[in-house]
């Protein structure tokens, strides 16, 4: 077992994209007075604020508003204060039983709201997930496969011309799933120049609905890849983007809320076994080197990730980056929970939704898993909660290895997502 704490200084030359933190001419720093952001419980953490210019000037008399609470749950303190130098400290509070302790800063300089946070770790390899496993846990997920392996594959690629390079052919995957008439679909990047059979990268999806770029850098290094969505739809439509939103806010909408009454009926259900059926498809193809066949992909896709290493054997290496869906009943339980959060909602506490939620709650795959895998995460994460990644973490007795860059929100860095690519590499074409 391997973990490491990364500690990133931003500077302001960083680049904002899609899923990377936003810069800003103002920005709000909060930081714990450990270099690792880690204490023992009972110990009381000081977070240093500071409200500056882009080029380091404090804002005189920066006005701000800040909480502290337990890991995404309700403020054990809030308040409003004026900073005359730009400069404060928020100290005083702390936590008696292994979790996270988030303090939240919001400033207004000009009209304009800036925020930052930093998330405090107590005796973090203590936390203990809430949810329960059921006694025929192993045994509805074999009888889930089973059936599905009676429903033909019918795999097909389509080639793409327009998206194939000099180095990578990329086709349009598709094959039967869960019921007679249903897909799953998925963009293949296969290298043009391989000797035989290749080793493989199975990519699962985030949440929402999107196409599928494919992954041509680690094609181009002699993997073949496959990033597949999981609600039946063709991930090769670059040219209708709009249809994908349409089904986002249409008939997609909160469709992780979908059959939550029954766990035979579940929406995720046909998901996962659908992600595990992507590796026997890929294992069938001629140029693939079944031995040699790893699985990643981000929060959702954390989660698919881990699920579907444990479902299928095929998989010899994971690396879940941000994985939601662990430990689904935390919040019923007055702890951290993950994306998609559906019991804060209290509406939803009822016996049929928790025991649903037993039989996919990621914690109880990654219970039984075996293979290496890799996990990167922050604590700063306020869509999945460090509090139900580190139980989910330390339940896993599989070879794990662990990148923490603590200031990371549901995003990555450029260094988390280099050391994620070659620690597959490395295991893949070794």
């Amino acid at each position: 077992m391997k973990k490491l704490i990364f500690t990133l200084i931003l500077s302001l030359c960083a680049i904002a994209v899609s899923a990377q933190p936003q810069i800003s001419y103002i920005k709000v720093e909060v930081t714990p007075d450990h270099a690792d952001w880690l204490y023992k419980c009972g110990e009381k953490p000081q977070f240093a604020v500071s409200v500056r210019t882009c080029s380091n000037v404090p804002v005189k008399n920066a006005e701000i508003y800040y909480e502290v609470s337990e890991d995404m749950l309700p403020p054990i303190a809030k308040g409003n204060l004026t900073l005359k130098d730009g400069t404060t400290t928020i100290k005083g509070y702390t936590m008696k039983k292994p979790g996270f302790l988030r303090c939240r800063v919001w400033a207004t300089v000009d009209g304009e709201k800036y925020n930052e946070c930093a998330t405090a770790g107590f005796d973090i390899d203590k936390i203990v997930p809430t949810t329960k496993m059921p006694a025929d846990f192993k045994e509805f997920w074999e009888q889930s496969l089973r059936i599905n392996d009676k429903i033909e594959m019918l795999p097909q690629i389509t080639l793409v011309p327009e998206r194939c390079t000099s180095k990578v052919d990329v086709y349009l995957a598709k094959f039967q799933n869960y019921r007679i008439g249903s897909y799953i679909y998925g963009t293949l990047c296969v290298p043009k120049k391989h000797n035989g059979k290749c080793p493989a990268i199975l990519i699962v999806p985030g949440a929402g609905c999107r196409y599928r770029e494919g992954y041509m850098e680690e094609a181009e290094k002699g993997v073949v890849t496959l990033e597949i969505g999981i609600h039946g739809i063709p991930t090769t439509l670059y040219d209708q983007p709009s249809l994908y939103k349409e089904l986002r806010y249409g008939g997609l909408l909160n469709y992780w809320m979908l059959g939550i009454d029954d766990k035979n009926n579940y929406y995720y259900r046909r998901a996962f076994i659908g992600c595990a059926r992507a590796v026997d498809f890929l294992a069938q193809l001629d140029f693939v080197d079944e031995e040699k066949i790893a699985v990643t992909g981000w929060s959702q896709g954390g989660a698919l990730t881990i699920v579907t290493s444990y479902l299928n054997p095929k998989v010899k290496y994971a690396a879940a980056v941000y994985p939601a869906m662990c430990d689904l009943t935390g919040r019923i339980y007055d702890q951290g929970d993950a994306w998609p959060r559906m019991f804060r909602d209290k509406t939803n506490i009822t016996p049929a939704r928790i025991e649903t939620a037993s039989y996919y709650d990621v914690v109880n795959f990654v219970k039984g898993l075996k293979i290496p895998i890799f996990f990167t995460y922050g604590y700063n994460d306020l869509t999945v909660c460090p509090t139900s990644m580190q139980a989910a973490y330390n339940v896993t007795t599989a070879p794990k290895e662990l990148l923490v860059v603590p200031q990371s929100r549901h995003y990555t860095y450029p260094e988390q997502r280099k050391a994620r690519s070659q620690w597959l590499l490395d295991k893949l074409l070794k």
